[in-house]
């Protein structure tokens, strides 16, 4: 029973950074219509990212997480255009072309980073959040309760943004009928862009604190990948608050799958549940889109 309920609380943990990912590209799905096919490796370049500050600048990673999150979000404001432009494209299939660019722009950072770095695992070290947490008896790794007190305060002002903002009013217009948001006077290209930003940035951050819970290459790019693919059509394409348990109970199934098969059978049972699911809720578990 104890280890039950550790492999439980482990779960939660590291699903509270699975939701701070997803969120972000649940979102980028419903501006830009896109499934972005680059998020795993969002989440890579911002680990190698943390990496490049301890080994060679010297500074402890999670001082330059806000460092993080403004570079990134830059990077992603000024890819969103092409992405806007692509997908709006009349002279091809957009949704295709859009599965295509993001495809490409994954395969071109993943070989960037295999070129700066290698194949051989790398993660991300820091002086911060050293040892364990014991409370009631559960023992957790003081980083992995970090990263799940990062998520929460990450995703808490990301919704608060989202649904206490004109800004945030505007994007959810955008989400539910970009035509109807151009008609009110909404710019929907500049929507697209910021939605994009944030996300990205986003997803680097909590990239940097994933890459010093595991160990990262630029091959576990498609990992992430899939994981942020199968809690977004868990929680129902387009919905934001699906994304919340949808992300918890992705961390606590890898958890218990790990502890009691083993973490090669990861993949194969996620994918199994999500088939079972989405035969049980064809529309996701929240039914619904942006909410």
């Amino acid at each position: 029973m104890a280890e039950l309920v550790q492999a439980l609380v482990g779960g939660i943990l590291i699903g509270g950074l699975y939701v701070a990912i997803s969120i972000g590209f649940s979102l980028s799905f419903g501006v830009l219509d896109v499934v972005d096919l680059a998020v795993g490796m969002w989440v890579v370049i911002g680990a190698y990212a943390a990496i490049v500050a301890s080994e060679v600048l010297h500074i402890d990673a999670f001082v330059l997480l806000p460092a993080v999150f403004v570079v990134f979000g830059v990077v992603g404001w000024l890819i969103a255009p092409l992405i806007y432009r692509v997908r709006t494209s009349k002279y091809a299939l957009p949704a295709l072309m859009g599965l295509a660019f993001t495809f490409g722009l994954a395969t071109l950072i993943r070989g960037g980073l295999l070129t700066a770095f290698g194949y051989n695992p790398r993660t991300v070290r820091t002086s911060f959040f050293p040892g364990n947490i014991e409370l009631l008896g559960i023992t957790a790794p003081a980083i992995r309760v970090a990263g799940f007190v990062f998520a929460v305060i990450a995703t808490g002002l990301f919704l608060a943004f989202l649904f206490y903002t004109r800004t945030g009013l505007a994007i959810r217009a955008t989400a539910q009928s970009k035509d109807n948001a151009g008609l009110m006077g909404i710019d929907v290209k500049r929507i697209s862009s910021l939605v994009y930003a944030i996300y990205t940035g986003l997803t680097a951050m909590a990239g940097a604190l994933l890459g010093a819970i595991y160990a990262m290459t630029p091959e576990v790019g498609l990992r992430y990948t899939l994981f942020a693919f199968f809690v977004v059509v868990l929680a129902g394409l387009g919905s934001v608050v699906g994304v919340l348990a949808a992300g918890l109970f992705l961390g606590v199934l890898q958890s218990v799958v790990t502890t009691y098969v083993g973490a090669n059978y990861t993949l194969l049972v996620v994918f199994g549940v999500l088939f079972l699911a989405l035969l049980l809720f064809p529309q996701g578990i929240s039914r619904r889109g942006l909410a």
